[in-house]
Formats: C-alpha cells, structure tokens, sequence
C-alpha cells in the first residue's frame, strides 16, 4: 500500500476564521472580501465610478464616486474621504457591498417641479466620495493602512487651487481610520483642507481590558484581540492607542466641527463606540457629536443587508449629516 504524505507547507498557523487563515508557507487566504465590482456608470443611482492611482510605488490607489448630469448650487461639490472596514485584513473599495454603498451615498435624485417637464437631477449627499484602497495586514501590518489613508488624503489636498493630476476632483474640491485620520489633520494640519465632519459607522475600537457586554461574551471578545495582534503585532497589543482611544492623547484634537457616531445595538464593539464620544469630550475636544443607534442591528448590518429597512435609514441618517452646512 502506498505511504499518504502530508505537505507540511498546508499546515494553518493562523486560523482566523471567518476573515482569514495564514498557512505556513506563508500563503494567506482570505475567506472574505475577495469578490470585486468594476468601475463604471451605475444605472440605479446616476453615479459614475472609476478607479485612479494615487501611489504606484506603494500600491495606493481609490475608487471615484461622481454624481452625473446633476443641478448643485454652489457648483463646486464638498467631498466625501472614505476608508473601508474589515479589520484591517480584508476588503477593498472594490468590494461588491462598498461600492454598493457609496453609489447609494452620493447617488442622483430627481426633484420634478410643477410637472415632469420640468425637474432637476441632484445629487442625494451632494458630494464626490473618494473610496481609498490602502495596503492591509498580515503582508503590510498596522499601521500601513493609516499611512496609506494619509498619503491619500495628502494627494486629494493636492488638489485644492485646481493643481491636482485628477481634473473631476479639480473641478469638485470644495471641501476607525477615520478617526486616526482626523486627529492627524488636528495635530498636523493639512494645507488646503477644511475638515467639517467626521462619520464613524460601527467603529472598530478595542483594549486588554474587558469593556461593557463584551465581560457577557469572551468567546468573540478573545477573537477580536487575536485579530488586531495578527493585523498590529506591535508590543502594546490591544491598548495600542491606534485601536484604544483611552490610551491616546491627542484624543482631543480630532480636527472637525461635527461627528456622527453610529453604532448598533448587538454590536460587541457598540459600547467602546459610545465611550469614545465620552472621551472626546473629556479630553476638550470642541465639536457635537450626533449619536445614532439603530436597533436589534448587529456589526455593519448595513452592508450584508442592504435593502432592509433599518439599513435604509441609516444611510439616510448619513446622507443628512454629509448635507449640513
């Protein structure tokens, strides 16, 4: 009978099942957020979609979202800066539910005056969205991601005075990486740049220590800390202050006049949500924050069902927020 070899290779090492597994030779398989849209116009919404470079020598590039053949006053559209969820580790701009999502967002509306001779197109948000593809763990760990995100949102800068290489964001430039995000403008400052609000939806904050439900749930709790160790294998683990706002001191200087927090109910990271709207607070930030729950609603809900009702609302909720002056 023939002897049956096992190829040691195959071997998991890291099995982070449902986001991913690390084999020992190395090779990493993504059991999520593999699947991808292509560019273009979307018929639904009027939103025309392409895909730019921003960095080729450190693989950076985004997906444009751009409201078409829409009426604006002023003519000049505010912009939307977008970074995408998946733990650091998986999805992309690309992805089926984000592409989705932002077409949603900035899609056109049609307002009819009088009778249907008669109507305008406008965009719902009344904004461009840049969706930024930034390079993710294990092969680029934390915090790759948020430099990325930050050379992206220093090129759409670039931009401002009509300078930039990209002509529809010349034309349109009027104004948990997130957060990172808008700390940075805080203490950094970046030229050109007004940063008006913040939407955080479902952010992902974490800490060694056990916070709020998640004491009533330390199966999942413990799979979240050995995510961010596999995507962040800094020494400081999940009190890296990137992840646990409680242990960062530029806190306070989030750089934007509004935020809206959006959790939802099931969510084991809705409490560290809530606490961080009471730390920005604490720690002298000057801006409002806008809190929406939505409820029987577990982690980004919105996205693995869409269409639903609660889902609806709560990118109405959204678009609200990205309206205000």
């Amino acid at each position: 009978m023939a002897s049956t070899t096992t190829d040691d290779s195959e071997e998991v090492t890291y099995d982070l099942s449902p986001v991913l597994k690390v084999y020992k030779s190395g090779r990493i398989e993504r059991l999520a957020g593999t699947a991808v849209l292509p560019p273009g116009l979307d018929p639904e919404t009027n939103v025309e979609s392409k895909d730019i470079v921003i960095s080729e020598e450190h693989g950076i590039s985004a997906r444009l979202f751009i409201p078409k053949n829409t009426y604006t006053y002023p003519q000049k559209l505010p912009l939307l800066f977008y970074t995408h969820g998946g733990a650091f580790c998986i999805e992309t701009p690309f992805s089926p539910n984000y592409h989705n999502l932002l077409n949603k967002v900035v899609s056109v509306v049609t307002i009819v005056y009088g009778n249907r001779k008669n109507y305008w197109l406008i965009s719902k948000a009344n904004v461009v969205a840049v969706s930024v593809h930034y390079r993710r763990a294990s092969e680029h760990p934390v915090p790759t991601g948020h430099e990325d995100s930050w050379c992206a949102l220093k090129w759409v800068a670039s931009h401002v005075g009509a300078n930039g290489v990209e002509e529809c964001l010349n034309e349109h430039r009027r104004r948990n990486i997130a957060s990172y995000l808008g700390i940075r403008v805080g203490t950094k400052g970046l030229l050109g740049v007004k940063l008006k609000g913040v939407v955080l939806v479902h952010p992902f904050f974490w800490g060694e220590e056990p916070f709020g439900s998640e004491t009533n749930r330390p199966d999942q709790a413990k799979k979240i800390h050995d995510l961010w160790r596999f995507a962040c294998p800094s020494e400081s683990g999940s009190d890296d202050p990137i992840i646990n706002p409680i242990k960062d001191p530029k806190l306070g200087k989030l750089a934007c006049e509004r935020l809206l927090l959006c959790v939802a109910e099931k969510d084991l990271v809705r409490d560290r949500g809530l606490y961080y709207k009471e730390l920005l607070e604490k720690n002298g930030w000057f801006g409002v924050a806008e809190v929406v729950e939505t409820k029987d609603e577990d982690h980004v809900f919105h996205l693995f069902k869409p269409n639903c009702e609660n889902a609806l609302v709560l990118i109405d909720q959204i678009v609200s927020f990205l309206k205000q002056d």
